[in-house]
């Protein structure tokens, strides 16, 4: 199934919390002043999201130097009052999206998410051996802050998966061109092609290699799960639906091919 990144722009894409393609319920984000008896906030959600919130409420009411509709046009984080909310006091350019599958909100500031942090990525594929899922879960935790790190713990991740599937696990591109052999798509090849991994540009397996961009971590991403996919989904699957047969039918075509 096709991943849809999630998007202000969007009404439908790959929820971050649930990972489901759903749609999602739009809405603006108004400022509640708390009075003198109350003056800190009441926590009623995940510490990250208020601190997300902290962080891009921040500024000054609008006065008549700058006007409203600029500083939203530039994409900046401000508050004004809303008189057509009954003077609530409205943060421009925040807004919260509700999954339709999962209830899950979301956070943003402008068009970028800011609650819960992620980087974009397809997720996992569920096939995907757990040790391996660790380093690609932390590839995507630092994506943003470090394409080049990401990159080298994809690298890593795709030495161990490689290994996984009765590869030697020392040289990605060996490895790569030997599952081809095996049956794995000669897209792999093209793809190692385009992330730079093969000839001069190779590096080893968890090293940062200068000109990694976060292009090329992307890339890496698609690279991994494409793997499991080709070498561990599809084969399941095949097993799971052969197992499924009739025994009689099973060893019927067990003696058709000892003929």
């Amino acid at each position: 199934m096709k991943y849809i990144v999630p998007s202000v722009r969007a009404t439908a894409f790959n929820c971050p919390h649930c990972f489901a393609y759903a749609k999602h319920q739009w809405s603006d984000v108004f400022l509640n002043n708390l009075n003198d008896r109350d003056p800190l906030p009441k926590i009623h959600v995940k510490n990250e999201v208020v601190e997300a919130l902290t962080k891009f409420a921040k500024g000054t009411e609008v006065n008549g130097a700058i006007s409203v509709s600029s500083r939203l046009a530039n994409g900046e984080v401000f508050r004004f009052y809303d008189h057509d909310k009954s003077g609530y006091i409205s943060l421009g350019n925040v807004f919260s999206g509700e999954c339709s599958n999962c209830s899950g909100v979301t956070i943003w500031a402008h068009e970028k998410l800011i609650f819960p942090s992620t980087s974009g990525v397809v997720p996992a594929n569920v096939d995907m051996p757990k040790d391996i899922r660790l380093d690609y879960e932390e590839a995507s935790s630092i994506l943003d802050k470090s394409p080049r790190g990401a990159a080298a713990l994809l690298r890593l991740a795709i030495q161990k998966l490689c290994k996984e599937l009765g590869q030697p696990g020392k040289n990605i591109n060996d490895d790569i061109k030997s599952l081809v052999a095996a049956g794995l798509s000669s897209m792999v090849q093209q793809a190692l092609d385009t992330v730079r991994v093969i000839g001069n540009s190779a590096v080893h397996p968890g090293q940062i290699d200068l000109k990694d961009d976060r292009q090329t971590a992307e890339s890496l991403f698609m690279l991994v799960n494409l793997i499991v996919e080709k070498m561990i989904s599809e084969p399941k699957h095949v097993k799971a639906m052969f197992d499924s047969l009739p025994g009689n039918l099973i060893q019927g075509i067990k003696d058709r091919d000892k003929k």
